[in-house]
């Protein structure tokens, strides 16, 4: 919309018989014989003018930094109005500061919601983990300090892979976890944009329709980037030798960089199931619509809060892992003595604490993120913005449609 007057819109130019200023310019009045007078001499200077008492005036069109003729200055008593916030975040382009602060401001505005979702979650996965490791997880092989080089090798293999084996049910439990978390919290943060309240209930009840396609979403993504590493360490696995370590390392390499590109262009897929209701495939290329020309920005911003998110991990986990393993005197003995370690329930249910404050906190920042990322994204493609500030029922954007989320 041109919300200029006259021809002052970006990009003209006054024509020939104006002054720069959209008025033409006069004509020298003609006497009774027909010849034009002089001007005298004191005229004042042209182009000059007195602004209203207290306020700038607007800048020159040469001083316009580049906005073209006509655009609105810097100054907010003479440019655009500020933009509406019915919720968590102006209706505009945001920058990475504002989406990080939209997060934490869903957290301290709706936490009652908030925490009842994540705490929850992160008991039940907590609990679920728990028992994974006491009862699920084999118990590393002893190292033999008489074993020569191979053995030594050979042992630590098998100790890698009991390593690995005890990850896979705490890897399952914590991506459950997330996704559940994740549904539910898309629907809170797609109401706090619009400044509306939102119940568990309600919550609950708008996010489980599309719980098992969620889940088709993210197992499939996780089974692409499986593939790809897959693909990529493959060739190195098969010829073997020094050729093949260098080639799988290479591999492993390429592939790692391809697995991030896709996750990142198809990061948004989980808030476009869940608002826009589509399918999984549709859903998929949709973040792949919405990424395209800002995978730098997504990455570097979703780089960014994965790495506070764990800075702040470890502050929580460090200190009960240190007292976990005082009160279990078992454990402490044996870290001191070097040997294997089985902790017992007093450092499993310390941890377990830790491990739920922390995942209260982390699970809305990062949905958070990504939701609004989205919404972002469809702000600067889409206009987003406008149907959104008649959602909210905000004066001067036409009637407001009934209750809806951000992709109602």
């Amino acid at each position: 919309m041109n919300d200029t007057p006259g021809w002052t819109s970006p990009g003209s130019a006054p024509s020939d018989d104006q002054n720069g200023s959209g008025i033409p310019r006069p004509t020298a009045p003609s006497d009774a014989n027909g010849s034009a007078p002089q001007w005298s001499k004191d005229q004042p200077p042209a182009g000059q003018w007195s602004p209203p008492s207290g306020q700038n005036p607007p800048p020159a069109p040469d001083q316009g930094q580049g906005r073209g003729w006509g655009a609105p200055p810097p100054n907010p008593q003479w440019g655009r109005p500020p933009a509406a916030k019915p919720g968590v975040i102006p209706l505009r382009p945001l920058g990475m500061g504002e989406i990080l602060d939209g997060a934490v401001k869903t957290l301290r505005a709706y936490w009652r919601t908030v925490l009842a979702i994540t705490v929850t979650v992160a008991v039940i996965s907590q609990i679920a983990d728990i028992l994974a490791q006491r009862y699920l997880v084999p118990e590393a092989p002893a190292p033999s300090p008489d074993a020569t080089p191979a053995e030594a090798l050979e042992q630590s293999l098998e100790a890698a892979q009991s390593s690995l084996i005890g990850l896979g049910p705490a890897l399952l439990v914590t991506l459950m976890a997330s996704l559940f978390s994740a549904a539910l919290l898309t629907v809170v943060i797609s109401r706090a944009v619009l400044g509306r309240p939102v119940s568990l209930g309600s919550a609950w009840q708008e996010a489980r329709p599309r719980l098992l396609q969620l889940v088709g979403l993210t197992l499939l993504l996780a089974a692409l980037s499986a593939g790809v590493v897959l693909v990529g360490l493959l060739p190195g696995l098969l010829i073997g030798g020094s050729a093949g370590v260098a080639l799988t390392l290479l591999g492993g390499l390429g592939s790692l960089v391809a697995a991030v590109w896709l996750m990142i262009r198809f990061s948004l897929a989980s808030p476009a199931l869940m608002l826009e209701r589509r399918g999984v495939i549709q859903s998929l290329k949709r973040s792949a619509k919405l990424v395209q020309g800002a995978w730098w920005r997504i990455f570097g911003i979703t780089l960014l809060t994965q790495l506070l998110i764990f800075v702040f991990a470890m502050i929580i986990a460090i200190p009960f892992t240190i007292l976990g393993i005082a009160v279990d005197g078992d454990g402490f003995s044996g870290l001191l003595e070097g040997s294997s370690t089985t902790f017992g329930w007093s450092f499993l249910i310390i941890t377990g604490i830790g491990g739920v404050i922390t995942s209260a906190i982390t699970y809305p920042i990062s949905a958070g993120v990504t939701v609004l990322l989205y919404v972002d994204q469809r702000i600067r493609r889409e206009a987003l913005d406008l149907e959104l500030a008649r959602a909210a029922g905000l004066p001067g954007y036409g009637p407001a449609p009934g209750d809806q989320t951000v992709g109602g």
